[in-house]
C-alpha cells in the first residue's frame, strides 16, 4: 500500500503499530552536530548531510533522520509495504531520527508528521532524494529560465515508480543559507532548508507542493543574519500586493496556433516593410464596466480588431513583467520573468500573442534592464551582497527614478538579462523588445553632478561594461531568433546605436528618434504667427535622418507629468487645435522613418493618459465630430503607410527623400518627396498656417495629372473642406531644381499628399 502524498490531508492510512523488528528508537548521536546546530539556527547550507536515509554511523544498517521541529511525532512509512516502520525519536534540537540495523539498501519512504493539535500528515521526506538533487547542473547562461525558478519534475525513482514535485533552485552565492516558505509548510523558514552548490545555486526537491501555492525564500546573509523573504527571481508568476509571493506553475503546454506567421515572422519585419506601431498600456487601454481589468484574453478579443481596423501593423506594449506599483507602468519591475498577473496567468498572454499573430499583427515589448526597484522583496541586496546592482552607488544608484542599476560587467547579471529576453521570444514568440532608457544605461554621468560619477578607464562618461552587455544582448537575440527586432530608447546622439556590432555599432535594428518628436512638438505649440521664426526645428531631423535607422516616437512619455495631449499642445480654438493635430499627424506619417502612436492620440484626446482610467472612448459617440474625424484620418494613414510603397520602402535611405520647398518660412510651407525602390514619388504639401494660400506652385519630377490622395483638411476628417484643386495638371516648366511644376491650392491648417495618376 502507498500512502498518498499529501501537505494538508491527515494520516487516514496504513498500520497502526509499528513493526519491532525493524525500528529501533534509540538516537544514533547523542550530541548535535555542527549541521543540527545550523538546521537549529537556520544557517544550514549542507542538509543533506545530516537529514535523509544513511548508513548508520557505527556500520549497523540505516538510520533515517527528519527536520521537523515543529512537530510532536514523526513516523516512517515504508512506501512499497505501507508498514510503520517506527515512531521516530526527537533530540532537543528538532531532529527526528529512526534506527533501522537489519536495511542495507536505501529505499523510498515516507513521513506522518504528527501536530501537538492533534493534526497530522503525510508527506515524501524531501531530504530523501539528495542523490537526485546534489546531481542537478545548470551549464546553459542563455537559457536560466529553463533551469532556475519552481518547476514541475517528476523524479523517477526505478522504472515502476516516479514522484512528481517542484525542483526549487535559486542562485545566491553569498548566502549563509536558504530555504523554502509557503502555503505549503505554513512559512516556517525552519522547515525546508536548501542545499548549496559550488555554482552558487541552491536547490531542493519537494514532493507534495501543488500548482498554485505560494512560495518565497528566506535567505541569510554571509554572516548569518536574516533579510527581508525574498520573491523568486525566475518566478513565473507573482501574487499582486501586498503579498507579493511567487506562486507555484503548472505544467505549461500551450498549443501555438501561429506557425504561418512565425515563418513568415523575418519577411515581415523586414526594415523595408511598413511598421506603424501601436503603443499601449494593459491596464488602461479600456475596462470593464464595473472598472476592473480586462484580462489578456478579453484584451486580445477586443484589442486586435480595434488594431485591426485602424491599420497598424504592430502593437507595442508598455512592460507587463511583474510591477507592485501600478503607478510605475510597468517601468519598475519585481519579475522580470512573470507577466503581471493583473491581467491573468502566463498562458493567458499566451493567447494574447498568439491571437495577434494569426491576425498578422506583430507584439512588441517594452522590456526594461536598465534599474530596478529597491523593494525590499525583490532583487536588491538578494542575498546579502550587491549580487545584481553595482556595489558604488555612483553606478549602482539611480537618482532620478530612486532605484539600483544593474552592474552590467559581472557575467550573472548578463546571463540573467540575457536570458530575461530570450524568454519572451523563446516562450512567448515576442516579435520585438523595446529597450527601455538605454541613454541612463551608456552614460555614466548621466543624471549627475560633477562629483557625482567616476571615469571609465579610459577617462571618458561611456559605461563600458553597460556597451559590452548591449552588444551581447543583440548579437544573442538576433543569433537565436532571426528576424525579431530590437528598438532602443535612446535620447542622445550617441553614434551607431541601430549599427550592426561589426560596423561598430550596438547592434539594434532602431532607434526612437527623440529629436524629431521634441523639435517638431515644440514647433506645433507655438501660434502660426510665431512659427516662421523657428521654421528649422521641422526641417533639422532630415540633417541626421539616416543615420540611425528611427522609429518616429509620439510615445506614452508625451501624454504624463503635466505635458497634457498631442492635442491640447496644439495653439488655437477647438476647430484650429484638430486642424493642427490632423496636419502634423500626416506630416509624421510622410516623414521618414518608422511610426509609434501612443493610444488616444487617435482620438484627439483632451485629458492627459491616467492610467487608473479607460480611454475617452465616450469622445466617438459623435460621427461627425473633431475626434472621430482624427480616427478616421489615422486609419487612413495606416492605409496610406501600407499601400504606397513610396511612404515605407526608403524610410531609412536618403535617396527615399528630396526637399522640395525648404526655405519658405515666411509662409510656413513645406514641401518634400518621398520615393518607392522603383524612383516613383509622392508629393507632400503642408501648410502650418490658417492661412488658405491660392496658386501656390511647386515643382514635381514628372509632367501630367496629380491627384490628391490624402487631404487632411477634408471635411470627412473634421476640416474645412478646401481642395487642393478640382484638375492638378503638372506642365513643363522647370521649378524647384525639377523639370515640371503645377499649381495648387493650400488648405489651412493642413498636409496634402499628391499622386502622380
Amino acid at each position: 500500500m502507498n500512502i498518498a502524498v499529501s501537505s494538508t490531508t491527515s494520516l487516514t492510512a496504513g498500520p497502526s503499530t509499528a513493526d519491532p523488528s525493524t525500528a529501533d528508537l534509540s538516537i544514533a548521536r547523542a550530541d548535535i552536530t555542527p549541521v543540527v546546530s545550523d538546521l537549529a539556527n537556520s544557517q544550514c547550507a549542507t542538509p543533506f548531510d545530516e537529514l535523509g536515509i544513511h548508513p548508520h554511523p557505527q556500520g549497523k544498517g540505516l538510520v533515517i533522520r527528519a527536520w521537523r521541529p515543529d512537530a510532536t511525532m514523526v513516523e516512517v512509512f515504508d512506501h512499497h509495504t505501507g508498514k510503520l516502520l517506527g515512531e521516530m525519536s526527537r533530540n532537543e534540537a528538532g531532529v527526528f531520527e529512526l534506527h533501522l540495523p537489519r536495511r542495507k539498501k536505501p529505499f523510498l519512504y515516507q513521513l506522518a508528521i504528527h501536530w501537538a493539535n492533534g493534526h497530522r500528515f503525510v508527506v515524501y521526506d524531501p531530504y530523501c532524494f539528495g542523490e537526485y538533487i546534489l546531481a542537478q547542473s545548470d551549464i546553459e547562461p542563455d537559457g536560466l529560465y529553463r533551469h532556475l525558478g519552481a518547476r514541475v519534475v517528476s523524479h523517477k525513482v526505478n522504472s515502476k515508480l516516479t514522484i512528481q514535485g517542484i525542483l526549487f533552485k535559486v542562485y545566491a552565492p553569498y548566502a549563509r543559507s536558504v530555504s523554502i516558505v509557503g502555503s505549503f509548510n505554513g512559512w516556517d523558514d525552519r522547515l525546508l532548508p536548501m542545499a548549496s552548490a559550488d555554482d552558487g545555486i541552491w536547490r531542493l526537491f519537494v514532493p507534495g507542493v501543488q500548482p498554485g501555492d505560494q512560495y518565497k525564500y528566506a535567505i541569510r546573509d554571509y554572516h548569518g543574519n536574516p533579510l527581508p523573504l525574498k520573491t523568486d527571481p525566475f518566478a513565473r508568476h507573482i501574487e499582486q500586493w501586498p503579498g507579493l509571493a511567487s506562486v507555484v506553475p503548472g505544467v505549461e503546454n500551450y498549443s501555438w496556433k501561429d506557425q504561418q506567421w512565425m515563418s513568415q515572422r523575418q519577411e515581415k519585419n523586414d526594415r523595408e516593410q511598413p511598421f506603424s506601431i501601436y503603443e499601449v498600456h494593459v491596464g488602461s487601454w479600456k475596462r470593464k464596466e464595473d472598472g476592473n481589468f480586462l484580462n489578456f484574453r478579453e484584451l486580445a478579443d477586443a484589442l486586435i480588431p480595434y488594431v485591426m481596423d485602424m491599420g497598424f501593423t504592430h502593437v507595442e506594449l508598455l512592460p507587463v513583467s511583474e510591477h507592485p506599483l501600478f503607478e510605475s507602468w510597468g517601468y519598475q519591475p519585481v519579475g522580470l520573468y512573470a507577466p503581471s498577473s493583473r491581467y491573468g496567468s502566463s498562458d493567458d498572454f499566451r493567447y494574447f500573442v498568439d491571437q495577434c499573430h494569426q491576425k498578422g499583427i506583430g507584439v512588441i515589448l517594452d522590456w526594461v534592464p536598465a534599474h530596478f526597484p529597491s523593494d525590499e522583496h525583490g532583487l536588491a541586496r538578494f542575498d546579502g551582497s550587491s549580487l545584481y546592482e553595482h556595489p558604488d552607488p555612483r553606478r549602482g544608484w539611480h537618482p532620478d527614478w530612486q532605484t539600483c542599476i544593474y552592474d552590467f560587467g559581472k557575467p550573472w547579471v548578463q546571463d540573467f538579462l540575457v536570458s530575461n529576453a530570450l524568454y519572451w521570444l523563446d516562450e512567448f514568440h515576442i516579435d520585438g523588445l523595446r529597450v527601455d532608457a538605454v541613454a541612463s544605461m551608456l552614460y555614466l554621468d548621466y543624471s549627475r553632478n560633477h562629483g557625482e560619477w567616476e571615469a571609465n578607464i579610459h577617462g571618458g562618461n561611456g559605461n563600458l561594461e553597460a556597451m559590452a552587455f548591449l552588444k551581447k544582448f543583440n548579437e544573442k537575440v538576433h543569433t537565436a531568433f532571426p528576424g525579431v527586432m530590437t528598438i532602443a530608447e535612446e535620447s542622445t546622439s550617441w553614434p551607431g546605436v541601430s549599427r550592426a556590432i561589426a560596423d561598430g555599432g550596438l547592434g539594434f535594428d532602431f532607434k526612437w528618434n527623440m529629436g524629431w518628436m521634441n523639435d517638431t512638438l515644440e514647433y506645433m505649440k507655438l501660434d502660426p504667427v510665431y512659427r516662421q521664426h523657428h521654421h528649422g526645428q521641422m526641417t533639422f531631423s532630415t540633417v541626421y535622418a539616416w543615420s540611425e535607422n528611427f522609429v518616429l516616437p509620439l510615445s506614452h512619455d508625451e501624454v504624463v507629468h503635466g505635458k497634457g495631449t498631442i492635442l491640447t499642445r496644439m495653439p488655437g480654438d477647438d476647430w484650429q487645435r484638430f486642424a493642427n493635430l490632423r496636419a502634423y499627424l500626416a506630416f509624421m506619417y510622410a516623414h521618414p522613418g518608422k511610426k509609434l502612436l501612443f493610444m488616444g492620440a487617435e482620438l484627439g484626446t483632451f485629458n492627459e493618459w491616467n492610467p487608473n482610467n479607460q480611454l475617452d472612448w465616450g469622445l466617438l459617440e459623435n460621427p461627425e465630430g473633431f475626434s472621430a474625424g482624427v480616427q478616421k484620418l489615422v486609419k487612413t494613414l495606416n492605409q496610406l503607410h501600407g499601400s504606397e510603397s513610396a511612404m515605407f520602402e526608403q524610410d531609412l535611405k536618403v535617396e527615399g527623400f528630396a526637399w522640395t520647398v525648404v526655405d519658405d518660412y515666411n509662409q510656413s510651407v513645406l514641401v518634400f518627396r518621398r520615393y518607392d525602390n522603383e524612383g516613383n514619388s509622392l508629393q507632400v504639401v503642408c501648410n502650418l498656417t490658417p492661412v488658405v494660400r491660392d496658386n501656390y506652385r511647386i515643382g514635381v519630377p514628372v509632367a501630367g495629372r496629380y491627384c490628391e490622395i490624402l487631404n487632411t483638411d477634408n471635411t470627412c476628417f473634421g476640416g474645412s473642406g478646401v481642395s487642393a484643386g478640382e484638375l492638378l495638371e503638372a506642365e513643363e516648366i522647370p521649378m524647384h531644381h525639377l523639370p515640371c511644376s503645377l499649381t495648387l491650392t493650400l488648405p489651412p491648417l493642413a498636409t496634402v499628399i499628391l499622386k502622380h495618376s
